[in-house]
């Protein structure tokens, strides 16, 4: 049984190996990336089983993503090859302090041609039995009118199914401006049970700014629609709000780290480790803090799904946290 249905486009990354400008970067290691693939190899670590829908190129890179996600046991049945279209790719600097540049090769990619069809397809397979839960993220309306098209498509057949639908805002500026993406980001934030987003993304939907209380960025993201708020704060931790208790938000730290060693896909990690949490039956609290911890373990290693955990290690972060904060733990 599918519990867990995802799309949009997955890329293969490469990553300079050494920190510094992209422009002085000359050897770099190859990852499967893509902020829906990432979380669906996050959901497959932590014990739950996830359906991938996309496209992928008729080329060795489309090979490299098929081989990676089948083989952490996502469902892949429904990630097309396309012959007449490359699969995407992007080029990523790291950097010690600052954010990383990154540049794309992915206009008219495999990803960009996802099709409403193919997506009604999919949700029509994954019917019996039903699924529990469909993730999405503003990436993939940004890619093109067909894939925008596919993201409302997924929408409308997961209400009928009565799926929670979860809406990672991922804003990405090199796809689209604020003023091309507020409008279809809070249109489809009107048809979703979860929201997520930084206090910035948060902030183009709701016309405040991202300097205001996070608490109240998500009480005004829950005027557009959804059930529950979530804000990622990044070294800040996160925060949630209830449709059904607004006036009181659920705060959690992040888990200290003594070095970033890559944050690119920790956003991804933290929604793997939310949704995980609330399909095991667990409180928004214990939601967030596997959200944070899976975050956490996403920085700590290069590669966007490289530091996933699994249940085991996800286990032992935990613990190791709650040592940390409780007063009897000897040092």
């Amino acid at each position: 049984m599918t519990e867990v249905i995802t799309l949009g486009e997955c890329l293969v990354a490469f990553v300079a190996t050494t920190p510094g400008p992209l422009a002085e970067a000359t050897t770099f290691e190859r990852f499967v990336a893509g902020a829906e693939a990432n979380v669906a190899v996050g959901l497959a670590r932590l014990g739950h089983s996830v359906a991938f829908i996309g496209r992928v190129g008729a080329d060795g890179f489309g090979e490299a993503i098929t081989r990676r996600l089948r083989g952490e046991g996502v469902d892949i049945a429904d990630l097309a090859v396309d012959p007449e279209a490359p699969t995407g790719l992007m080029f990523r600097e790291r950097r010690v302090i600052g954010p990383a540049h990154v540049v794309y090769a992915r206009r008219g990619s495999a990803g960009s041609r996802l099709t409403p069809a193919e997506v009604e397809r999919a949700m029509a397979r994954h019917q019996d039995p039903v699924p529990r839960w469909l993730h999405l993220t503003g990436i993939t309306p940004a890619l093109s009118a067909d894939a925008q098209a596919a993201t409302e498509r997924a929408i409308e057949s997961a209400t009928a199914a009565g799926l929670t639908i979860s809406l990672d805002l991922n804003l990405r500026r090199r796809l689209w401006s604020d003023e091309a993406a507020a409008p279809v980001l809070r249109a489809l934030a009107a048809n979703v049970d979860v929201l997520l987003g930084d206090p910035d993304e948060l902030a183009v939907l709701t016309h405040l700014t991202a300097d205001h209380d996070p608490a109240e960025l998500a009480r005004a993201a829950l005027e557009l629609g959804p059930s529950l708020a979530v804000v990622k704060l990044g070294a800040g931790g996160a925060l949630v709000v209830d449709r059904a208790a607004p006036d009181d938000a659920i705060v959690r730290p992040a888990l200290p780290l003594p070095v970033v060693v890559d944050p690119v896909g920790a956003g991804d990690a933290f929604c793997a480790g939310f949704i995980a949490a609330r399909l095991d039956g667990a409180d928004l609290a214990t939601a967030l803090e596997m959200g944070n911890a899976c975050g956490a373990a996403a920085a700590s290693a290069v590669g966007d799904q490289t530091g996933l955990p699994d249940r085991a290690e996800l286990a032992a972060i935990l613990r190791a946290a709650a040592d940390a904060r409780s007063p009897d733990t000897i040092r």
